[in-house]
């Protein structure tokens, strides 16, 4: 594959650091919390021997980029703002297709539904359609329960940088790269930044108007992911006016980029094969 390269681009108001890799039609690659763009290491190559190009950026307030100090400068109509300036400087007037993870997957959504147009076709991991998250059964709302405890500001800080952060090292504990991600967050303010996307969304999450989906959309869970249910991501068909298919990969946790990038990168270049 070819050397990524990296640049820090001007987005909407933020600047961002952003990878890039390969050449031909555009993958824009999203994470989430509690990680950067390095989260597609292991899926990048992949993409780009299939002949595409690999546009990884590090979200507002994560990795290298800006992190601005407000709560409300993580809103995701801020994080669409970028994306859509990514688009334009990067992509042009070409649709893109996109991966999604996590925050990364709620961004894709928001990016799909809100600018079909810039969104050829869509990949959403772990995290169904922003509605039907918030509709999901009791066993969602169990393994939610910690985005509402993070609502309040200092509190979360002090309990996950606890002795060496080992609040943060046990929420992450499925997590391959916690250590790296220790490392990333410890750093002034930046704990706060990712805290930051839970208090500006979560409630327009599970209580804003969502439209259905026009773009077709992969979603995929995991059988051992312990902060998302299976009925949130598997019920999304309900959520679409294009075409949807749904596939479970078993014996994998939260982070599927890191434990199965083989079958994540499968998923995706047949996905995108067809649409």
């Amino acid at each position: 594959m070819s050397r990524p390269t990296h640049a820090r681009l001007s987005a909407s108001g933020v600047v961002l650091h952003v990878r890039q890799a390969g050449s031909g039609p555009v993958v824009l690659l999203l994470h989430g919390f509690p990680d950067s763009g390095e989260l597609w290491h292991d899926v990048t190559p992949m993409l780009v021997a299939a002949g595409y190009r690999v546009i990884a950026p590090d979200l507002r307030g994560f990795g290298s980029s800006d992190a601005p100090a407000s709560v409300g400068g993580y809103a995701l109509g801020h994080v669409v703002a970028d994306l859509r300036v990514l688009i334009a400087r990067l992509a042009g007037d070409t649709p893109v297709r996109v991966i999604g993870h996590d925050w990364g997957a709620v961004a894709g959504w928001c990016l799909a539904l809100e600018h079909p147009q810039l969104v050829r076709s869509q990949v959403a991991l772990s995290v169904g359609h922003p509605r039907q998250y918030a509709v999901a059964g009791l066993e969602q709302k169990l393994k939610g329960l910690y985005t509402v405890a993070w609502q309040v500001p200092g509190a979360a800080e002090r309990w996950l940088a606890q002795r060496g952060y080992a609040g943060l090292r046990g929420w992450g504990r499925q997590h391959p790269r916690i250590d790296d991600c220790v490392k990333d967050l410890s750093r002034p303010g930046r704990l706060t930044a990712g805290l930051n996307w839970y208090r500006a969304n979560l409630r327009r999450v599970l209580f804003g108007p969502w439209e259905k989906c026009a773009v077709p959309t992969l979603g995929v869970w995991s059988s051992g992911d312990h902060f998302l249910a299976e009925d949130q991501m598997r019920d999304s068909h309900q959520r679409m006016q294009a075409p949807w298919r749904y596939e479970r990969i078993e014996r994998a946790g939260h982070w599927l980029p890191l434990e199965q990038p083989d079958r994540v990168a499968e998923l995706a270049l047949q996905w995108f094969a067809q649409h």
